[in-house]
């Protein structure tokens, strides 16, 4: 293919080899923006880590809600609902309420933040969850 007159061997509008300043250019523009789309796939991890602590503790304050309303001791009680949500025993409060014919179930539970970069931004997350349920029998 023959060059039109007047343009060089490299020039941007050559047809023949293209542009030669622009080769490489998506390469740098994608390691630039890697670590921002790593970190903002780390946070949405992160978030959905939190968000599913958060169904767990609800869970489990219903779990515990429902021993307590068959007549469960307060041990009972706290252990069910470590158990069904799955939590960290040592990272869960429940506190037991029994008044007028109903039952409540507190559950605070200090949710660790640990994807690499961004749960030391965030910060451990506390959440808590209360179910009422009506007490059983006589």
């Amino acid at each position: 293919m023959r060059r039109p007159a007047g343009v060089r061997r490299g020039d941007a509008s050559d047809p023949v080899s293209g542009p030669v300043r622009q080769r490489g250019q998506a390469t740098v523009e994608a390691a630039l923006l890697l670590p921002f789309i790593a970190l903002a796939l780390l946070a949405v991890i992160q978030i959905g880590l939190v968000v599913r602590a958060r169904i767990l503790v609800t869970h489990a304050a219903r779990e515990g809600a429902r021993v307590a309303a068959v007549g469960g001791t307060d041990a009972e009680i706290a252990r069910a609902a470590a158990i069904a949500g799955d939590l960290a025993l040592h990272r869960i409060h429940v506190e037991v309420e029994r008044t007028g014919g109903v039952a409540t179930v507190i559950v605070v539970y200090t949710d660790p933040t640990d994807v690499p970069l961004v749960g030391s931004l965030i910060g451990d997350a506390e959440m808590e969850a209360v179910a009422r349920m009506r007490i059983e029998g006589p």
